[in-house]
């Protein structure tokens, strides 16, 4: 059996921690102060004042015992009972019996003190009257009922104290709580601003509140300007560079179209392809992340378009599973990025491994489009440096299948990461090559 800690119990969001941390204390301080109330004002005054009511009981049954015959005995209980404010019964002939309710918490009390100051009394009733104690005691004329107030053996309203603390703790509470969340409020507006910036949206944020969260805010700001301008001045540069090959790259061509054809020539066309090719992945990661806004898409017919172009173009693909999505469910993606990491991964596993299944995975937070191929895989030990820019592990893979840039597992954790998810690679346990899995955050 797994114990768990109190760690695992404890609430997982700030407002909870917080409400937790605020109500703690007000529920410890009220179950210290009902047993320190019920201990002092419950049991000490209750015991007094019963103790009290015991001495007049004593010098009753006293003088009742004193009396020579039931007539003087009777002439004494006219006397003391409007002196000492009791209903007396004498002889009683009705059979009493020991009662209090549940929620009595001083009946208990008053019972007690009574059978202790008493050998002989024979009963408590607290039942039969709410506001009076009916008392049964033995006297030597026969048995004796007297009835007095309740009011005289224990504190009257005792339960308004515990009534006012509770209530005026329920009413700081609330006003703690409201407090408590007006504060709570910047820091929930900081976690979506940095939440959706991790998804590749910029969303409008203020710094407000605290000092501390302020600070926090100024920061967030300052860093999401600087990575913004960061990834724009990476995207122009290369851009530009690519940009800037392309014009002696294309009049290197035209020349060589205008030689006579030679086996040299064919190599120097050969290696201007490879060139261009090289270009289109440096823009390819130039623009990886940079550009597009974020809408509504259909992740399983974005997958068949990707699907029915790369057939088009002669890839062996098959779109072969879907699962927690229909067909017109739709998620926050940029589809432009998204196709061109999938279109990337379909090409790797296409080149490494001759063929590529494809399957599209939904659950509640994440999204999950994943590429399998029955290649050579990759080792566990190179699957990280696979994921860097300009890696190549072409002697892990298939030396065979021509050499590549590097670029479009880089591409695809780009895109990855700006939709707020990553690249996974594993081992395919269908076909057993590489699975590539594409996560995206919902």
């Amino acid at each position: 059996m797994k114990f768990r800690s109190l760690k695992d119990y404890m609430p997982r969001g700030l407002n909870g921690r917080a409400t937790l941390i605020l109500l703690l204390p007000v529920v410890v301080v009220q179950i210290v102060v009902s047993i320190v109330f019920v201990q002092r004002l419950y049991e000490d005054v209750t015991s007094q004042m019963t103790g009290n009511i015991s001495i007049e009981l004593r010098f009753l049954l006293d003088e009742i015992n004193n009396a020579p015959d039931i007539t003087t005995a009777n002439e004494i209980v006219r006397e003391t009972s409007s002196a000492l404010d009791f209903a007396i019964i004498l002889p009683d002939e009705t059979e009493g019996q020991t009662r209090r309710g549940i929620e009595d918490l001083s009946g208990r009390l008053i019972i007690s003190t009574l059978e202790r100051n008493f050998p002989n009394i024979i009963k408590v009733d607290l039942l039969q009257d709410d506001r009076r104690v009916h008392v049964w005691l033995e006297t030597k004329f026969g048995q004796m009922r007297v009835m007095f107030h309740r009011n005289r053996v224990s504190a009257r309203n005792p339960h308004q104290l515990i009534v006012l603390t509770l209530s005026t703790s329920i009413l700081m509470a609330i006003i703690a709580y409201i407090f408590l969340r007006n504060q709570l409020r910047p820091i929930r507006r900081l976690a979506r601003a940095s939440t959706a910036f991790g998804k590749g949206q910029s969303i409008r944020y203020h710094p407000s509140g605290a000092i501390e969260v302020r600070a926090a805010g100024t920061a967030f700001l300052n860093m999401r300007s600087r990575i913004e301008r960061y990834m724009e001045q990476r995207t122009l540069m290369l851009s530009g560079v690519s940009h800037d090959l392309r014009s002696p790259l294309t009049r290197f061509k035209l020349g060589l179209s205008m030689l006579e054809p030679s086996d040299e020539v064919a190599d120097l066309e050969k290696d201007v392809e490879e060139m261009e090719r090289l270009l289109d992945a440096f823009l390819d990661f130039a623009h990886a992340d940079a550009g597009e806004t974020a809408c509504e898409v259909s992740p399983i017919a974005l997958m068949r378009e990707i699907v029915a172009d790369t057939e088009r173009a002669g890839g062996d693909v098959a779109l072969v599973h879907t699962e927690g999505l229909d067909e017109d469910q739709t998620v926050l993606l940029r589809p432009i990025a998204i196709r061109r990491a999938i279109e990337n991964l379909i090409r790797n596993a296409i080149r490494y491994g001759g063929k590529a299944e494809v399957s599209v995975v939904a659950s509640e937070r994440a999204l999950r489009f994943t590429v399998e191929d029955p290649g050579p895989g990759i080792p566990v030990s190179q699957r990280e440096e696979a994921l860097k820019p300009f890696a190549r592990l072409e002697p892990a893979r298939n030396q065979n299948k021509g050499s590549g840039v590097g670029l479009g597992l880089s591409i695809a954790v780009d895109i990855a990461r700006a939709h707020g998810g990553t690249l996974r690679l594993g081992e395919s346990e269908r076909l057993g090559g590489l699975q590539a899995d594409l996560i995206i955050a919902r």
